[in-house]
């Protein structure tokens, strides 16, 4: 009996790995425009779409107008083609207002293909909506219908495979039951030949009453896991490690910081002169996102999360105007220290010189911010013994001419010492 079950359970596998072979070959072309959607979005949609100009033309027939090769070179590095006199280059750069394209040496030649074959693939999504009716919309119906044709069938082998499987299941649970019920009137036939006999755990659990030394040393153990595991609850109340709060919109420091590389002091220009790190007014947002829209990943519509900034400064996006019905955004706080401990964020970053993700971990991996280090007092005092100081830099300059004049007999003022300093003063 557990010959058949093993070979009935082998025969599911096997159809289970014949049936993802399939749609591995199956999907093959898809994941080819796919990675070139991916690489387009990250890539291109800055300044180009398919079906319309942006800051660049719209790409719409560019196969039809230059040979795949020449694409390849162009998209590569246009300026060279350029420098090199390619007629074509030449042209296309003056009538685009000489306008310089963003060359992608970091892009093999199959990934700028797949590119171009998002475009087209883009380009014929296009044309079949309109062609309905026409002899071609009559060609792409009959391709439509063949490819639909085929995943019904794909569909249908699917289906009938589960049901297999299914049914495979089913009988290989049926005969382990059996099985296992011809074992246990077995042992229980072999347990009424030899009499009744003590089972192991009521013989262990005898002994271990009786044993003193033994349950006192097990009552300790547990008092000391209860101590240990209370202490640490104690221990990390008010420890907000790992918050993540939501907020009114869905920033994506990893879109912002991680794929497009803006430096943190761009938005957040408080950490290099004040206290306070600060949030970023919507003016700062609207410095990019007065043309940048994200429209193409919704259909054309500007982003939801875009669109609650331009309500925030009350703007226009058609008429490019900006109203009086403005409104702040309210953000909520993710680090926030106790009131009684004083951080000033200058001080770590100019005179120190120290990595914003030193405190705030790796902002440039994360979709949604979170408090990503404890923050707590042992934690900064551990920094604080393992970072050295670099004495070469205009503060300790400012203290060694102030002890300099002390020698002197001169006087000292505040000022010498960083008196002016508006974290002295100011939280």
């Amino acid at each position: 009996m557990r010959n058949v079950s093993s070979v009935l359970g082998k025969l599911a596998k096997t159809m289970s790995i014949s049936l993802m072979l399939l749609f591995a070959v199956t999907m093959a072309h898809a994941q080819d425009i796919k990675e070139g959607q991916t690489l387009f979005k990250s890539k291109c949609t800055t300044c180009h779409a398919v079906s319309k100009k942006v800051v660049g033309p719209a790409l719409a027939g560019m196969s039809e107008r230059h040979p795949e090769e020449w694409l390849v070179s162009w998209i590569h590095n246009s300026q060279a083609m350029i420098a090199a006199g390619d007629e074509t280059a030449v042209r296309l750069f003056e009538e685009n207002n000489k306008l310089v394209m963003t060359s992608f040496t970091d892009l093999s030649e199959d990934q700028i293909k797949n590119i171009i074959a998002y475009v087209k693939d883009e380009e014929a999504k296009a044309a079949a909506g309109p062609a309905e009716g026409t002899a071609g919309g009559a060609g792409a119906a009959e391709s439509e219908g063949a490819n639909t044709l085929m995943i019904l069938g794909l569909v249908a082998v699917v289906v009938l495979a589960i049901a297999i499987i299914v049914v495979l299941n089913r009988v290989i649970r049926s005969l382990e039951k059996i099985i296992a019920t011809n074992q246990a009137a077995i042992e229980a036939a072999e347990a009424a030949n030899t009499g009744y006999q003590e089972s192991r755990f009521s013989k262990f659990a005898k002994a271990f009453v009786k044993n003193k030394k033994l349950v006192g040393f097990t009552v300790l153990l547990f008092v000391v896991l209860l101590s240990f595991a209370g202490w640490n609850t104690l221990w990390n109340v008010g420890v907000h490690q790992g918050y993540e709060p939501v907020q009114p919109i869905k920033f994506s420091h990893q879109i912002h910081a991680g794929a497009n590389q803006i430096d943190c002091q761009y938005c957040h220009g408080g950490a290099f002169k004040s206290k306070n790190a600060s949030i970023p007014s919507a003016n700062v947002c609207m410095n990019c996102h007065n043309t940048v829209t994200a429209s193409d990943h919704y259909d054309g519509e500007i982003s939801p999360e875009i669109a609650k900034i331009y309500n925030a400064v009350d703007f226009d996006p058609e008429t490019r105007t900006y109203g009086d019905n403005t409104s702040p955004i309210e953000w909520v706080r993710v680090h926030n220290l106790p009131d009684f401990a004083y951080f000033n964020h200058s001080q770590h970053v100019v005179v120190a010189g120290v990595e914003c993700q030193t405190c705030h971990g790796p902002v440039e991996t994360m979709e949604e911010i979170y408090q990503y280090s404890p923050l707590t007092m042992k934690w900064c005092v551990e920094c604080h013994k393992a970072t050295e100081v670099d004495s070469d830099n205009a503060y300790y300059d400012q203290l060694i001419q102030a002890h300099e004049k002390l020698k002197k007999g001169e006087k000292m003022t505040a000022a010498m010492i960083g008196g002016l300093e508006c974290g002295k003063c100011h939280y």
